[in-house]
């Protein structure tokens, strides 16, 4: 992807899926209090304390609880961010199972699936038109960022269903920053790779991953890289590819 015209600004209403923990929750702290924020995740008591962290005289923090795993999950978000009339779109839920494809639960799969590649895919579809409406008619321009990884570049065992997961995202973001070009939006594919947070854990891989990223660097780079280039390797290189 070619790297985009430099600029600065502040969202004014900005939507982050997975926003409880690791690089969502940390890019819902990196924005700045200018921006409202609607927040969703399945743990409506870690959203609650996020709400508590977050809100500030004057900034409204919103939240869905909502399993971005179902069709009644990303309904209820699409509808939800479409009133709240975001300008920022930040895709950032995910899961995986850690371990040989075939010994794996198929529900599990499934889950990956809906959550990495479905959620997206709607929220990305749905949301777009309006976003794209307002930020022409108030003359600035709307923000999206989707959260790959670096697994996206290349087929890794015992992480196949995530990593082929990560890889139509990226796919999906590319191509619509190119068939975008010239609209009052900035994409970004946020690809980063191992980062603390819960996944290990979650994915059955054990309590931690090997060289894990702050989250809250990874988060940093990513916002500082909207609208400057279209794809973030990782928050130690700053270099579009």
């Amino acid at each position: 992807m070619p790297v985009m015209k430099q600029m600065s600004r502040t969202y004014r209403r900005a939507l982050v899926t997975g926003a409880t923990g690791g690089i969502g929750g940390a890019l819902a702290r990196a924005l700045p209090v200018a921006t409202d924020l609607l927040l969703t995740g399945r743990n409506a008591e870690a959203l609650a304390q996020l709400v508590q962290e977050l809100a500030r005289p004057g900034r409204r923090v919103d939240v869905v609880v909502a399993d971005l795993g179902t069709d009644p999950g990303r309904e209820a978000v699409a509808v939800a961010a479409e009133a709240f009339a975001i300008d920022l779109l930040i895709c950032n839920a995910g899961q995986g199972p850690f371990g040989d494809f075939l010994d794996a639960e198929e529900p599990a799969l499934r889950d990956t699936v809906s959550v990495n590649v479905m959620a997206p895919l709607v929220l990305l579809h749905r949301l777009l038109p309006g976003m794209l409406t307002r930020a022409a008619a108030a003359g600035r321009r709307a923000g999206v960022i989707v959260t790959s990884s670096g697994v996206a570049f290349y087929p890794v065992p015992r992480l196949a269903t995530y990593a082929a997961s990560k890889a139509f995202s990226l796919s999906l973001t590319e191509a619509l920053a190119a068939e975008l070009d010239g609209a009052p939006v900035d994409l970004l594919a946020l690809c980063p790779t191992a980062t603390k947070s819960h996944f290990a854990e979650r994915s059955g891989y054990g309590p931690s991953l090997p060289g894990a990223q702050d989250p809250a660097a990874v988060a940093r780079a990513a916002l500082q890289a909207l609208g400057r280039q279209g794809r973030l390797p990782s928050a130690r290189s700053a270099a579009a590819c």
